[in-house]
């Protein structure tokens, strides 16, 4: 059976009759879990147990000492149980020896990004002095596109979603604004058809077809952080810049989740977060990417700090700027050494486990959440405020590690009844759930267990 080509649901039913099992019982879930055919690393992080929620209600639970169901990875993913002595050795060194911390030891504190470098790059499919670590994701995006706009009479517009990441319209209305120009010329929405809730790719290329002499920018999410779809990046790429647009990616959701390669896509620049599927903890360090072909810093209008300056002259203090060559040269100050620990502690775990198999594990595990809420929710179902409708793509290929979907009501109701149970997921107003089975920790128990209570929540309110 060739497992490129067949979709990960008819390899599960045939695991399922394989083992003569029901494919929607948690037998199967659980032994999924044990066969382990798609590793878990799940061994490697502190997940959090159903005594330690906020909102659980203890009465409920079975065991309080049970983990829980976390399906939030896709809003701060988990920490590693390697992040917290990487961090202790940093804060021994600072006691020890003080201010030679910057220049002793894994982490040089001075450099301490550079270690993270070349697992950074190899997870987003770059060259290693295309990509840095570095301020924070909305300061980097800014960052670039100071460097990226520069409107002209004729070429003047911003392309992204209508609904983007509400922090990407800032950063689009504001630079737009520096300029002196109206948002409302300038912002070309990308908005779904009717009765849809994702973007066509057919759509977009036309619009960057009708409009892409007059557009300076296309910055798109490379998955949505709402719906979960994973853009065709390298389609939109090609076609935005046959029409002399720049192309920029937010990769918030999609680095640690999909596979990337902006180098051979020919992305001129993007940036991302490091705490969603990255696991380097809340606010942590930002990372850029900017493609080779944009090595020659002087001809592009750019802010300056000083870790930007070349790290060999950075300290003959001659207030000329002598920038890195690369990505590095958009660095503002040195990275944090508590950062760049809690990031090691997660990219150890990508560059030894690979993006290619965690993608993979992230199909069967989307796959098989569907196929049981396809069973709980749609098939015979006689309940109508149970009816769901998924706003992320059916398509393994089409999104990430991610299912959003609404239901008909009362989903606040549930959302508060799942949570007293240990489910750890997202609402989103108005009325959608989303799910993140992230590949990394999360199990196929964990999916069968996420339905189950879901199922039991609906059916306790209605």
């Amino acid at each position: 059976m060739d497992l490129l080509q067949t979709h990960p649901l008819e390899i599960l039913s045939n695991l399922a009759n394989e083992w003569k099992m029901d494919l929607y019982s948690e037998e199967f879930s659980k032994e999924l879990d044990k066969q382990n055919i798609w590793p878990s690393n799940r061994h490697r992080f502190f997940y959090p147990k159903s005594k330690e929620l906020p909102n659980i209600d203890l009465s409920l639970v079975k065991d309080p000492d049970e983990e829980s169901v976390y399906m939030c990875g896709n809003s701060l993913g988990l920490q590693p149980k390697t992040a917290r002595s990487y961090i202790d050795k940093e804060m021994n060194k600072w006691a020890q020896m003080g201010v030679f911390g910057h220049l002793e030891g894994e982490l040089a504190w001075a450099k301490c990004n550079e270690p993270l470098r070349p697992a950074m790059a190899r997870l987003v499919g770059a060259r290693l002095d295309e990509v840095d670590l570095m301020n924070f994701l909305s300061v980097n995006l800014h960052l670039l596109m100071i460097s990226f706009y520069r409107p002209t009479e004729t070429r003047f517009k911003i392309l992204l979603e209508d609904k983007a990441f509400p922090s990407d319209h800032y950063i689009v209305e504001s630079q737009i604004k520096l300029h002196n120009l109206d948002p409302e010329k300038c912002m070309v929405l990308l908005k779904p058809r009717e009765n849809e809730f994702t973007l066509r790719t057919d759509d977009i290329l036309k619009t960057i077809e009708e409009q892409g002499e007059s557009i300076a920018v296309v910055l798109l999410s490379g998955v949505h952080y709402f719906t979960g779809q994973l853009f065709q990046m390298e389609t939109i790429t090609k076609a935005a810049q046959k029409k002399g647009c720049f192309v920029g990616w937010d990769l918030a959701h999609a680095v640690g989740n999909v596979e990337l390669k902006l180098h051979d896509w020919n992305v001129d620049f993007a940036a991302w977060c490091t705490y969603k599927y990255l696991n380097s903890g809340a606010g942590s360090i930002g990372g850029i990417f900017l493609h080779e072909k944009h090595f020659e810093i002087n001809k592009l209008t750019k802010l300056n700090g000083w870790w930007g300056h070349r790290s060999d002259t950075r300290f003959l203090m001659n207030n000329k700027i002598d920038h890195e060559v690369g990505a590095s040269a958009f660095a503002l100050s040195n990275p944090s050494m508590l950062l760049c620990s809690c990031l090691k502690a997660s990219l150890d775990i990508f560059d030894e486990v690979g993006i290619e198999n965690l993608r993979k594990r992230s199909k069967f595990l989307t796959a098989y959440l569907e196929c049981l809420l396809n069973r709980k929710f749609k098939t015979n179902n006689k309940n109508e405020y149970s009816n769901i409708q998924y706003i992320t793509p059916i398509n393994p290929e089409e999104r990430g590690a991610q299912i959003s979907i609404r239901f008909a009501s009362k989903v606040k109701k549930v959302h508060s009844e799942i949570e007293k149970r240990g489910i750890v997921c997202d609402f989103r107003e108005p009325d959608v759930l989303r799910f993140a089975p992230a590949p990394l920790y999360n199990t196929f128990n964990d999916v069968f267990k996420l339905v189950k209570i879901l199922e039991e929540s609906f059916k306790l309110i209605n």
